[in-house]
């Protein structure tokens, strides 16, 4: 429990400190806001500096919190201190630029921006590598969130797309997720998200005060348990992989960059983009701590290790019965209303490559239509055959990590030009790309080399961005 407590005072004080230096490094100021200047009562629209944030902790949280720290957590306590340090160097780091950047540039996406500090290259790049990314999130999404509401509510154990419970499950969800990207955004993310926010706030909760409640199992880090993973999986690169959302994760650019568009004031940003990256390092701890618990007393089948089942598990364990429902309720929600803004991103992604106005309802169905026909078609592969969802879940795990680097690279050139302490992004960037790096070339979904030498090839590799950066910047001083 004491390494527990720890990675939380480390949060802690970490938020009040870091973040507040991060701050004071961009210093915003009193100019208008795109969601003032470009208002157009669809996805530029001021909202209050706590309905952003609650929307953008729901917009960022999905199921990576969760199902990084069930998996994560396999690594043994050192979860407990690598979270909250990764988080507040890099993770709060990462989305604070991203949505600040995103309001100094007219509201630009992760792409633009992109276009504007690194080049036409790079943006060529990466559009297609953010789109890729948006899509297999929004389709794990809709599979992970079905297949956990017809469990826990129908009691369903068949999870095959023939079966006409699961169906009706993802059709409900995915009509919501255009509904969603549709709609102006004041209107269902604006009004509901809040609400959902609490409930995913409460249901964290429930599990929390269920470890002083019902007692909770937990280890100390020390010299033994540094790396326990049962199938002896490597802390470099794979916890850095493994759990995302609550350390560092490149989706939230996307995120960020959505919410630059009804940010009301620039010194709103600390607590929005900065304060809800912490928060859900918070809850990533919450459900870390709860799942070595259950691990510890062998409450998980050997089957069920590391999935998404395990979060009933923990309920039923932590949360009184007829309050356990909801904490799943609380779980389905993430992956819905983070699907849902994958596509909302995806749509104002691709609006602005083409320079295609959003005002007009046609144009945004224009848009919507193909990439839901996308997302059908790579849901049905993935029900339809063995191990695809692994697959997937690998590949968005990796595009993921990757997209978090050109962010981090862009708030680098920001602030190298501007003369400001450009260590604070760079350092995070070179790292990410050693970790990315190691992760493809020694994963069988990439190059599968011997871990020994993607190490040596992820270090050569960070070498060379390195000197890329340090002669990109020079170009543009």
């Amino acid at each position: 429990m004491v390494t527990f407590i720890f990675g939380i005072v480390i949060l802690a004080f970490g938020y009040i400190l870091y973040s507040r230096y991060a701050d004071k490094i961009f210093e915003p100021d009193d100019r208008l806001t795109p969601a003032h200047k470009h208002k157009d009562n669809v996805d530029f629209i001021p909202m209050s500096k706590g309905r952003n944030a609650l929307i953008h902790l729901l917009n960022i949280a999905g199921m990576g919190p969760i199902i990084g720290a069930i998996q994560g957590i396999l690594f043994g306590p050192i979860a407990f201190i690598l979270i909250p340090v990764g988080c507040i160097l890099a993770g709060g780091v990462h989305d604070y630029f991203a949505g600040m950047l995103s309001i100094r540039n007219k509201g630009a996406q992760i792409t633009g921006l992109i276009h504007k500090y690194l080049g036409k290259s790079f943006f060529k790049i990466f559009m297609v590598i953010v789109s890729i990314m948006l899509l297999l999130l929004a389709t794990v999404f809709v599979y992970t969130s079905g297949d956990l509401f017809v469990e826990r509510f129908f009691g369903v154990k068949d999870f095959g797309i023939t079966n006409p419970i699961v169906l009706c499950s993802y059709i409900v969800i995915l009509l919501y997720f255009v509904f969603a990207t549709l709609f102006p955004i004041d209107k269902i993310i604006g009004k509901f998200y809040p609400v959902l926010g609490m409930l995913l706030i409460l249901g964290t909760g429930l599990v929390l005060v269920g470890f002083f409640v019902n007692g909770v199992h937990l280890q100390n880090l020390n010299l033994s348990n540094f790396n326990i993973h049962p199938n002896h999986l490597p802390l470099i690169p794979m916890f850095f992989m493994t759990v995302s959302c609550g350390l560092l994760s490149g989706f939230h650019s996307t995120q960020a960059t959505i919410i630059s568009r009804t940010v009301d004031k620039e010194k709103d940003g600390r607590q929005i983009f900065y304060g809800m990256m912490c928060l859900e390092s918070l809850i990533a701890m919450i459900w870390a701590a709860s799942a070595m618990d259950v691990y510890s007393l062998n409450l998980v089948p050997q089957n069920l290790i590391g999935t998404v089942n395990v979060v009933n598990i923990i309920a039923n364990k932590f949360v009184p019965f007829n309050l356990a429902f909801l904490v799943t309720l609380a779980v389905i929600v993430l992956p819905i209303t983070s699907g849902d803004t994958a596509l909302r991103g995806l749509r104002i992604t691709i609006a602005d490559a083409l320079n295609v106005e959003q005002n007009k309802i046609i144009n945004r169905l224009a848009i919507v239509v193909p990439i839901v026909i996308c997302v059908l078609s790579v849901l049905i592969w993935a029900k339809t055959n063995a191990n695809s969802f692994s697959v997937i879940w690998r590949y968005f795990t990796f595009f993921n990590q990757l997209i978090a680097i050109p962010t981090l690279c862009c708030a680098t050139v920001y602030l190298a030009v501007n003369k400001k302490n450009y260590l604070v992004t760079l350092l995070p960037a070179l790292f990410y790309v050693f970790i990315t790096m190691t992760f493809i070339f020694s994963e069988k979904i990439g190059f599968n080399l011997p871990l020994k030498y993607a190490l040596i090839i992820g270090l050569v590799l960070t070498f060379i961005v390195l000197l890329c950066m340090v002669k990109h910047i020079k170009t543009q001083k």
